[in-house]
C-alpha cells in the first residue's frame, strides 16, 4: 500500500476520506494514520491529549515553526509510544503531577520541538523508550527540564533547557541517557543529576550554568561520564558526589563557582582527566570519608576567589595528583586526619598565599617530582602523627620551604629548597622529621633552622649562600635531655666556621664530616648551646646592676599611679618572701609572674614594664631584667608559618627578660576571619608554659578590649597571675609631669601659668585619643616651642626671659 499523506485542519469539517484528507481533531488523523504516514499539522492551538502510537511522522507546516501549539488544560499534551517523528510542534502543559511531553516506547525522533509548559517535567522518558532528541527546547519554570527514568535511554543533541523550577536534566532508577552539545541553564535545582544504582549519565560538548544547586549532582551509586563539558556560574557546589557515586571528567571545565568547585563525599569516586577548575568560593576539589577517592592527571586548579584551600583531603579520603598545577589560590593542598592520604606527582603548586603542602591530624601526604614555587610556606607538617615524604622536589622562592611541628615526623628526600626569604627548614614543637640529601640555597634566614631542642635527623645535607647562616640548632627550654637537639651527618655549610662552635659544657649531638679535597665548603658549625647574641641584648659593663630597693624607688618617683606601685610592690614582697622560705628550707608560694596590663595610652604601662623587669632581675628571678616590646606586626606575618617564626624570635630575644605586647587585643580583632593573630597566640600560649621560668609576659592595652582578649583562648586568662589596672592622669598629676618636664630643660613656670595649665588639663578632651603623660609632654613642647617664638623677637633676653614660661605659651584648647 502506497506511503499517504493525511492534512488536518484545525477548524475544517470536511468529512474523513480514506488514506489522505482533512480532519477536525488531530486525534482523529492519528486514529486513521498508519505505519510510515505524515500527518502534517495546519497551524493553530489544539486542545488535545495526543497519544502516538504508531510510526508516523507527526510535524508543523515547513516555514512555520512554532506555530502549531499542542495545549489541553490538563494531562499530558503529547504522549509517544512508538518510533515515531515528531518536528516542529510547540507542547504545552499546565498539570503539575505530569509531563509535557512522555515518550514511553520504541525509538521515535523529536527534532526541533520547543516545550513551554509548567508541569512535573518538560521532556520525560522512561521504560524501554530510546528517543532521538535533537534541537529541542524546554522551558518549564515549575517542574524539570528533561527527566529521564525507569531504565530510559536515548540521545539529546543540540538541546536546550531554559528554565527550570527543580533540575535542568534528571536521570533516575536505572536510566541512562547520553547528551551532545546541550546547554543547560536557570535552573532553580541541581543542572544535571544523577541517582540510583544503574542510573548513568553520558554528556559530551554540554555546557551547565547560571543554576540556583550544583552544575552536576551524581549520588546513590550512580555513574556520570562528562567529556569537554563546561560547569559555571553556580550557586551551590559546581559538581557534587555522594554515597557510593562514580563521576569522570575529561576535559572539562569548572568556573566561576561561589561554594566548592567539586565535592564528593561518602565513599565516591572521581576521575579527572585534563580538566582545569578555577574561580572558586571555597575548595576547588574537596573530598571527605574514608573509601572516598579521587584520581586527577594533567588538571589544572588556579584563581581562587575565597579564602580557602584550593585542595582539602580529609576524614580518611584518598586523592591522587599526576602532572597538575594548582596556582594563584590561598592555600593549595590540605590533607588531614587519620587515614587521609594524597600522592602528588610531577606537579607544579605555585603562586600561593599562604601554604602550598599542609599535612596535620594523622594523614599523609606523598610528593614525588613536584615544584613549589612563590609560597608563603612550601610544605607544612603540622603534629603528631602527620608526615609523609617529599622526594626530589624542588620549592622556590617560598618563605618558608619546610615547617615541621608539633610530633609531625616527615622523610625529605633529595630536595631543593632554593631562595627562602625566612628559612629553607624550620623544626619547632616537638616537631622530627628524616632530612636526607636535602639543599638549601640562597636563604634570606638560616638553611636549617631547629629549635627547642627537637629530634631531627639531617644527612649528608648541604646549606649554600644562608644569610644568618647555614644550619641554626637552637636549645630547648629548661629541663631538655642530653640527647635533644637534631641528629647531623655528613651534612656540610659554606659558613667556612664564621658560626660559633659547641659549648663546652654540652656533649654537641651534631656529628659533621667534611668534603673530601677540601674547597670553599667547610665543616657544618657545631651545636649551638646558647641563643644567638644578637637575640637578647648583653647588660652594659659599665652600668652596675641596682638593687630591687633602688628600682622600686624610681617607680616610687613616678608621678600618680598609686594602685599600679601598691600591686607591683606586692608582687616583689611576695617573691622576696618566697626566696627567704626557700632558704628557710620551707615551701614557697608558686606566684605567676605574668601581667595584665589595661588602661589607656600614656599611663606609663612601659615604663612600669621596664621597672618590673629589672626588679626581677634584681631579686635573681630573670637573667638580665631586659625589655623586648612588641606589637602585632611583630609577631603576626602574612602566612601562618611566619607567625609561628616571628613570635618564636620574639620570645628568644626576650629569654631571661620581660616581652611586653603593646595593644595585644589586636592579635584577635574582632571580625577575625582567618586572620593569623590566633597562631600568634597559640604559639605564646605554649611558650609561656614551656619557658615560664625564663621569660615573663606583659599583655597591655585598652580595659574592655583586654577583656575580650582574655577570652579568646582557654590557656591565655590562666597564664597570667594578675590585672594591674592604670587609671588615666588627673589634671594636678599632668601639671607636675610638665614640672618635671620644665625643671629637667632648664625652664620654670611663671607664677600664673601653673593654675592656667591645670584649667587647661581639665577642659581638654578626654576621647580616645587622649594621651596622659603623652599629652603633659607634647603640651609642655608646645609652650617651649611658642615660647622661643616670642623671645625670639626680644633684642637682649635676660634669663628670666629665657626661662620663664607665661600662659600666653600654652597652646590653644583642640
Amino acid at each position: 500500500m502506497a506511503q499517504g499523506t493525511v492534512q488536518v485542519t484545525h477548524t475544517g469539517t470536511s468529512r474523513w476520506r480514506r488514506r489522505t484528507g482533512e480532519y477536525a481533531s488531530l486525534a482523529a488523523a492519528l486514529e486513521a494514520a498508519a505505519d510510515g504516514d505524515v500527518l502534517t499539522v495546519s497551524p493553530g492551538t489544539y486542545r488535545e491529549n495526543l497519544v502516538v502510537q504508531r510510526a508516523v511522522t507527526l510535524r508543523g507546516p515547513e516555514g512555520a515553526h512554532g506555530s502549531v501549539r499542542i495545549a489541553p488544560p490538563d494531562g499530558v499534551p503529547l504522549t509517544v509510544r512508538a518510533s515515531a517523528v515528531i518536528q516542529d510542534l510547540h507542547v504545552e502543559g499546565q498539570d503539575a503531577t505530569a509531563p509535557a511531553l512522555l515518550v514511553e516506547e520504541g525509538t521515535p525522533e523529536l527534532l526541533d520541538v520547543r516545550v513551554v509548559t509548567r508541569s512535573a517535567a518538560g521532556i520525560e522518558v522512561r521504560g524501554s523508550a530510546r528517543p532521538t532528541v535533537r534541537r529541542c527546547t524546554v522551558d518549564n519554570p515549575a517542574g524539570v527540564g528533561i527527566a529521564v527514568v525507569d531504565g530510559g535511554g536515548g540521545v539529546f543533541e543540540e538541546c536546550e533547557v531554559i528554565s527550570a523550577g527543580q533540575a535542568g536534566v534528571a536521570v533516575r532508577s536505572g536510566a541512562h541517557p547520553r547528551l551532545e552539545r546541550c546547554r543547560v541553564h536557570h535552573a532553580a535545582g541541581s543542572g544535571m543529576t544523577a541517582t540510583g544504582e544503574h542510573s548513568a549519565l553520558e554528556a559530551v560538548g554540554c555546557e551547565i550554568y547560571e543554576v540556583r544547586g550544583s552544575g552536576v549532582q551524581v549520588s546513590a551509586r550512580a555513574t556520570a561520564h562528562l567529556t569537554d563539558c563546561a560547569v559555571h556560574r553556580t550557586t551551590a557546589d559546581g559538581v557534587t558526589l555522594d554515597t557510593d557515586a562514580v563521576l569522570t571528567l575529561a576535559d572539562c571545565r569548572i568556573h566561576d563557582i561561589p561554594e566548592n568547585a567539586v565535592d564528593l563525599r561518602s565513599r565516591s569516586v572521581l576521575t579527572l582527566t585534563r580538566t582545569t577548575v578555577r574561580q572558586f568560593g571555597r575548595n576547588g576539589l574537596s573530598v571527605w570519608d574514608p573509601g572516598t577517592r579521587v584520581d586527577a592527571h594533567e588538571c589544572e586548579i588556579s584563581d581562587s576567589t575565597g579564602d580557602y584551600p584550593a585542595v582539602w583531603i580529609s576524614d580518611g579520603a584518598t586523592a591522587v595528583l599526576d602532572s597538575c598545577r594548582v596556582h594563584d589560590v590561598p592555600d593549595a593542598l590540605f590533607v588531614l586526619d587519620r587515614g587521609s592520604r594524597v600522592d602528588v606527582v610531577d606537579s607544579d603548586l605555585s603562586q600561593v598565599r599562604n601554604t602550598a603542602v599542609s599535612v596535620s591530624d594523622g594523614a599523609t601526604a606523598q610528593l614525588d617530582d613536584c615544584r613549589i614555587r612563590d609560597a608563603a610556606t612550601g610544605a607544612w607538617f603540622r603534629d603528631h602523627g602527620s608526615g609523609g615524604t617529599l622526594n626530589n622536589c624542588t620549592l622556590e622562592g617560598n618563605r618558608t620551604g619546610v615547617i615541621v611541628t608539633k610530633g609531625a615526623d616527615p622523610t625529605i628526600e633529595r630536595c631543593t629548597v632554593d631562595s627562602p626569604s625566612e628559612a629553607g627548614v624550620y623544626v619547632s614543637a616537638g616537631g622530627r622529621g628524616t632530612f636526607v640529601d636535602c639543599r638549601v640555597t640562597g636563604s634570606a634566614g638560616y638553611g636549617f633552622h631547629v629549635i627547642d631542642g627537637c629530634r631531627s635527623t639531617l644527612r649528608k645535607c648541604r646549606t649554600e649562600r644562608c644569610a644568618r647562616g647555614g644550619f641554626e640548632f637552637a636549645e630547648g627550654g629548661p629541663g631538655s635531655g642530653a640527647d635533644a637537639g637534631p641528629l647531623v651527618e655528613e651534612c656540610t655549610s659554606d659558613e667556612s666556621g664564621s658560626l660559633p662552635a659547641p659549648a663546652a659544657a654540652r656533649e654537641p649531638v651534631l656529628q659533621t664530616v667534611s668534603p673530601s679535597g677540601g674547597g670553599l665548603l667547610g665543616a657544618v658549625p657545631g651545636q649551638r648551646a646558647t641563643e644567638p647574641e644578637s637575640l637578647a641584648p648583653e647588660a652594659d659593663p659599665a652600668r652596675p646592676a641596682r638593687t630591687s630597693t633602688d628600682v622600686l624607688g624610681e617607680l616610687d618617683a613616678l608621678v600618680g599611679l598609686d594602685s599600679v606601685k601598691r600591686e607591683v610592690r606586692a608582687l616583689t614582697d611576695m617573691i622576696e618572701v618566697g626566696r627567704r622560705r626557700q632558704r628557710a628550707g620551707l615551701k614557697a608560694a608558686s606566684v605567676k609572674r605574668h601581667l595584665v596590663f589595661t588602661g589607656s595610652p600614656g599611663t606609663g604601662k612601659t615604663t612600669v614594664a621596664r621597672l618590673y623587669g629589672e626588679i626581677l632581675a634584681s631579686l635573681g628571678v630573670l637573667e638580665k631584667g631586659h625589655l623586648v616590646e612588641v606589637s602585632r606586626v611583630d609577631l603576626v606575618g602574612e602566612h601562618i608559618g611566619s607567625t609561628a617564626i616571628r613570635t618564636q624570635e620574639a620570645f628568644q630575644r626576650a629569654h631571661g627578660g620581660v616581652l611586653f605586647i603593646d595593644e595585644a587585643y589586636a592579635l584577635s580583632p574582632e571580625d577575625a576571619g582567618r586572620d593569623f593573630g590566633k597562631e600568634a597566640i597559640d604559639t605564646l600560649v605554649k611558650l609561656m608554659e614551656d619557658h615560664r621560668d625564663s621569660v615573663v609576659v606583659i599583655v597591655a592595652g585598652y580595659t574592655a578590649e583586654m577583656e575580650r582578649f582574655l577570652t579568646v583562648n582557654p590557656g591565655v586568662a590562666s597564664r597570667f597571675s594578675r590585672t594591674i589596672t592604670f587609671d588615666d592622669y588627673g589634671a594636678e598629676e599632668l601639671l607636675r609631669i610638665v614640672e618635671q618636664q620644665a625643671e629637667e630643660h632648664e625652664y620654670r613656670l611663671a607664677e600664673d601659668t601653673a593654675k592656667a595649665l591645670t584649667e587647661y588639663f581639665v577642659e581638654i578632651p578626654k576621647g580616645p585619643a587622649f594621651g596622659n603623660g603623652r599629652t603633659a609632654r607634647q603640651t609642655f613642647e608646645a609652650m617651649v616651642e611658642r615660647h622661643a617664638s616670642r623671645v625670639a623677637q626680644l633684642p637682649d633676653p635676660s634669663t628670666d626671659d629665657l626661662t620663664l614660661l607665661f600662659t600666653e605659651d600654652l597652646p590653644q584648647r583642640p
